[in-house]
């Protein structure tokens, strides 16, 4: 079979647009295979929360990297990036169209960008973990006076990417932004984004907790919790994971911890657009509307003219 060098393409945007029903039907249309780049639909059975598309609704389209991490294991970025450069360059040798999904910016990025990533040091990344832990507000200050472009971009609750930037930095002795080259395509690449009314989003995204959490969110989290939820750096800290788990313990109600859920995955919403926001290679659609035929029409005129 020819191999097929068709321009890789990446549907991207803020949670609840509708980018995995856009990337199903450019899939279909054009004879391609989907990519996940979503870092919380690599846990296996993290799937309700994390609105993971069951097998039986991806029309036999295969889906890589989903369900590729345990729940106790740290989601990595340089392992991602090795992970999903394999996995274009099978789909690409069997003649078929790459297209990645998600809405993990960075990790969309490291698949196709040329970027490289430093290495980790346990001993430390643990210090710097527990020192964010104790007072991250003192670590963010510390941050802002090392690499204020990077102080800028990752908040004072982000305490995980806070030690990461200052990890860096003692390893490499250079900023963390200077980790985000300019925008270097490791081969062409279609970049489209699915955008939303603000309004719109909102009521979707709350909608969209309530169906989670009829659909048995809070005992698929209790069924995590045996298999080590709790110890996991990356996976605990999801956004709802982490709320049902404080409600199971007695810290927080049911509808507090819905509460928090929409509210926080609402605030998500506005970082993944302000970072998406930032690439001037990003087609934009508006999918306010939440028609996917229109959508499709859309994201197949921009194709068409790339």
């Amino acid at each position: 079979m020819t191999e097929d060098r068709s321009p890789i393409i990446t549907v991207v945007g803020a949670t609840a647009t509708g980018k995995s029903d856009l990337a199903l039907d450019l899939a279909d249309r054009l004879g391609g295979e989907i990519i996940n780049t979503d870092s919380m639909q690599f846990y296996r059975g993290m799937d309700i929360g994390t609105a993971k598309l069951p097998v039986d609704e991806r029309r036999g389209i295969p889906h890589h990297l989903i369900d590729i991490l345990d729940v106790t294991e740290e989601a990595n970025v340089q392992d991602f990036q090795a992970r999903a450069r394999a996995a274009i360059a099978d789909i690409r040798e069997r003649g078929l169209r790459p297209i990645l999904v998600g809405g993990s910016g960075l990790y969309v990025r490291a698949a196709v960008d040329h970027m490289e990533f430093p290495g980790t040091d346990p001993g430390v990344r643990a210090r710097l973990e527990a020192e964010v832990a104790t007072d991250r507000w003192a670590l963010h200050q510390k941050l802002r006076e090392l690499d204020p472009q990077a102080a800028e971009k990752i908040t004072v609750n982000d305490q995980r990417r806070i030690a990461r930037a200052l990890e860096v930095i003692k390893l490499t002795g250079r900023p963390f932004s200077a980790q985000l080259p300019d925008y270097q395509e490791i081969e062409p690449t279609i970049h489209l984004g699915l955008n939303m009314d603000r309004a719109i989003l909102h009521e979707r995204i709350a909608t969209r907790v309530d169906r989670m959490w009829d659909h048995g969110w809070v005992d698929e989290v209790t069924r995590l919790l045996e298999v080590g939820l709790a110890e996991g750096k990356t996976a605990s800290r999801a956004i709802g994971y982490a709320q049902i788990q404080r409600h199971l313990t007695g810290e927080l109600t049911a509808a507090e911890a819905k509460d928090d859920t929409t509210i926080r995955t609402r605030q998500f919403a506005r970082r993944q657009d302000t970072w998406f926001r930032r690439d001037p290679r990003i087609c934009w659609i508006d999918g306010s509307a939440a028609d996917a035929e229109q959508n499709l029409a859309t994201a197949l005129d921009v194709l068409a003219a790339f």
